[in-house]
């Protein structure tokens, strides 16, 4: 075992350039961080000392701090289960179905049957808007506000005082039993409390509850938690797995309380894995368009590095990636079909430099397999030997 615990970073969206296959999604030109780095003046010491800018044109850089290069997503989706799936293992063919256009009449009539409510809404919407203009209808008549992002998830949206936080979540139970049949295919059913009054809506955080499909197949987490090593979930990362093959869920509703949950843990003693998801930059920034945000989160995370990577222990290995980009720069408020950066940092390493390009994010599960000795997955190549 050469690392004890590994530190797996997920800056939600955060993409690096447009992918071989970028034409096939609509994403020709896609590149959500070095668009932001042309439309902001970034200001990330930090970031830059461990190779991050160099993933853009993968030059090589002398006096790095980390190993660095990009990874090719191969899964079929450029959604969040897609990339996450990817990098413990799992090979998907078969992308998840989006519904921009809104739900399909069976998809709606199944809803109303199995919670007994009507529903409204049914478009697509990335922020509280559908909120502020259904919220005072929804809590006068107990309907469901029923909406989409331009991922592959279905959204519940209702007032706590007409329908209890804790019967808004067994709807979605409910909805997610639905939606299993593969003709849907929706990757997540999102329960989504708010309170307040007209005009001043807001969602609750701690409320909000995602449903996944539960992995297809073993992965690398449940081959971790099958020979007994830790493996921590910190924010979505729980959800998005649907518990599976995680024996600790810390949550955290944005990157700042996933970065200080980080920190905890990394002050604790244990062997094994961290996975943690920052998801601010999709959430808020890449799928709300919001260049200057984008920016900011970058810049914040640019603060928050050396406070991480001061507490490691020198047998710890920290992995930065991402699992799909977000350009928000680009046209629409879809995901964009870009590489990801892979960042590998351990205070052990002599001489760390830029390595080749990684032909699937399975490579990160690989890794992680080899290091603690565990089944290896189905895809993705270790480069533990490389790394000194």
């Amino acid at each position: 075992m050469k690392f004890k615990r590994i530190f797996l970073m997920v800056l939600d969206s955060l993409g690096v350039g447009e992918t071989a296959d970028a034409g096939n999604f609509g994403d020709t030109g896609a590149n959500t961080l070095g668009h932001v780095i042309e439309k902001c003046d970034l200001f990330i010491p930090n970031l830059k000392k461990i190779g991050f800018l160099d993933v853009l044109s993968l030059s090589d850089k002398e006096d790095v701090d980390a190993y660095y290069t990009i990874a090719k997503p191969i899964n079929a989706g450029k959604d969040t289960l897609n990339g996450h799936y990817e990098m413990v293992g799992i090979k998907n063919d078969i992308p998840f179905k989006t519904f921009n256009q809104g739900f399909t009449f069976d998809i709606l009539s199944g809803i109303e049957e199995v919670t007994g409510r009507s529903v409204i809404g049914n478009k697509c919407c990335n922020d509280d808007s559908i909120i502020q203009e259904l919220g005072e209808r929804q809590y006068n008549y107990g309907s469901l506000i029923v909406y989409t992002s331009a991922d592959s998830d279905l959204q519940v949206a209702a007032h706590e005082d007409c329908i209890p936080i804790g019967t808004l979540h067994e709807y979605c139970e409910r909805i997610r039993a639905l939606t299993l049949k593969e003709d849907w295919r929706i990757a997540r059913i999102i329960a989504r409390p708010f309170t307040g009054t007209p005009g001043k809506y807001k969602l609750i955080p701690n409320g909000r509850k995602d449903y996944a499909i539960k992995p297809p197949k073993k992965t690398v987490l449940d081959s971790l938690n099958e020979a007994n090593y830790s493996v921590i979930g910190i924010g979505k990362i729980n959800d998005i797995f649907d518990g599976q093959g995680i024996n600790k869920m810390i949550k955290a509703t944005n990157n700042n309380e996933a970065i200080n949950k980080l920190t905890d843990i990394i002050d604790k003693s244990f062997t094994g894995l961290c996975m943690v998801n920052l998801c601010d930059f999709d959430s808020l920034y890449g799928h709300l368009r919001d260049v200057e945000g984008y920016g900011r989160a970058i810049e914040e995370l640019d603060v928050d590095i050396p406070i991480i990577i001061n507490k490691l222990d020198l047998d710890d290995l920290l992995i930065i990636t991402a699992d799909h980009g977000n350009d928000p720069t680009f046209p629409g408020n879809d995901h964009t079909r870009e590489n990801v950066p892979i960042i590998l940092y351990s205070r052990n390493f002599k001489k760390p430099k830029r390595l080749e390009a990684f032909d699937t994010l399975g490579n990160i599960g690989a890794l992680i397999a080899d290091n603690f000795d565990v089944e290896m997955p189905e895809i993705g190549e270790s480069i533990l030997d490389s790394l000194d």
